[in-house]
């Protein structure tokens, strides 16, 4: 992938061509005016990973710069800074080496580190090795967090040290609450805090008097469970990560939210469940049959909905498609738009300088 170029001062222009080609691709729907949020132009990523490259004494982050020819055109940058990066990251960038470069113990044969931040300066250092760490490393592992003021985990093949926790606790303001999210090493979270608070005051503005219950699929560590789950009587959701589903349910339990169940299966099982085709155990209590499901929310992945989920989810009033793909989401709406209308149509820049763009749409049964 390209590495993008951060350029402030072109970030105004850059937006409005990534909004107006989605006007332009979704036109055929006749949505309504696109809402656009944009991002901080700069230092708007709070996770990061780079490449150590060992050179004589010396070491260095890099990163790849990859053209349309992965196996030819590939171009290796050195990164001293990351302006994509929020600023505690590029804070913890030399620090990190400046603290490691004269240790052999926590230098040798290091290959990769990983940063993962919250908006209120927690921070996170995963280091990767090409060797298995012992006592020795985990004693000046802890040294070295308590000097940077962070947790550290070392990783190397099939080990994980924890030293500390392997999460950092995010918090999103989401309308007048205050809510907090547990964030796991190595799983998924929105890269972009700013956007993503956007995103989430966006959805319940979108569903706010809608009522009844709302089923999520692909809820993830609850990101937009705990923002929506005041706007319904019930809401229940569905992950198919085993990780995910336990943040999910550490965050609601932090944030004091009891009118949530989340459920560890795919969409496909739920919607047979749904339908009656099959029983499961893994919803033994969630007692669906007495919901008054009105709304949906989907997240997914890339590739979008299938056909099967793109047809269960026709079958509520109401429809929130959160997609980080618009074509694919573009596809979708072209079957759902013979049942429902396009109310509310945002555009989201998680990732400002790239291609790549999130949506979000709000669909009302005609």
């Amino acid at each position: 992938m390209a590495l993008p170029v951060v350029e402030p001062e072109n970030y105004a222009a850059l937006l409005e061509e990534k909004a107006n080609r989605i006007r332009e691709q979704f036109a055929a729907f006749n949505p309504p005016e696109l809402e656009v949020f944009e991002s901080p132009a700069s230092h708007y990523r709070m996770r990061a990973e780079f490449r150590v490259w060992h050179k004589g004494d010396d070491l260095f982050y890099v990163m790849f710069d990859i053209g349309e020819d992965p196996k030819t055109d590939r171009k290796t940058v050195r990164m001293d800074q990351y302006p994509v990066a929020n600023e505690r990251i590029n804070e913890l960038m030399p620090a990190l080496l400046d603290e490691i470069r004269g240790v052999p113990e926590l230098r040798r044969r290091l290959f990769q580190v990983e940063f993962l931040t919250s908006q209120s300066g927690e921070a996170l250092i995963t280091m990767i090795y090409h060797r298995a760490l012992g006592d020795e490393w985990e004693v000046l592992a802890r040294e070295l967090q308590t000097k940077l003021g962070v947790r550290i985990i070392g990783r190397s093949r099939k080990q994980r040290v924890v030293l500390d926790v392997d999460y950092v606790i995010e918090t999103m303001q989401v309308g007048e609450r205050t809510l907090e999210y547990q964030q796991v090493e190595n799983s998924f979270t929105q890269p972009n805090a700013a956007l993503c608070e956007k995103m989430l005051n966006w959805a319940v503005d979108v569903s706010k008097g809608v009522g009844g219950d709302l089923v999520e699929l692909y809820c993830g560590n609850g990101n937009f469970t705990l923002a929506l789950a005041d706007n319904f009587d019930h809401v229940v959701a569905t992950e198919i990560s085993k990780t995910s589903v336990r943040s999910a349910h550490f965050n609601l339990e932090r944030n004091g939210i009891e009118n949530v169940k989340v459920a560890r299966v795919s969409s496909e099982e739920f919607s047979d469940a749904l339908a009656g085709k099959t029983e499961m155990r893994r919803l033994e209590g969630f007692d669906l049959d007495s919901r008054n499901f009105t709304t949906v929310l989907v997240d997914p992945p890339r590739a979008g909905l299938d056909d099967n989920t793109v047809q269960q989810i026709a079958q509520y009033d109401n429809i929130i498609y959160v997609s980080c793909n618009p074509d694919t989401l573009h596809e979708n709406m072209l079957e759902l738009n013979k049942t429902h209308k396009v109310v509310r149509f945002a555009m989201f820049d998680q990732f400002p300088y790239t291609h790549h763009i999130e949506s979000g749409v709000f669909m009302v049964r005609r």
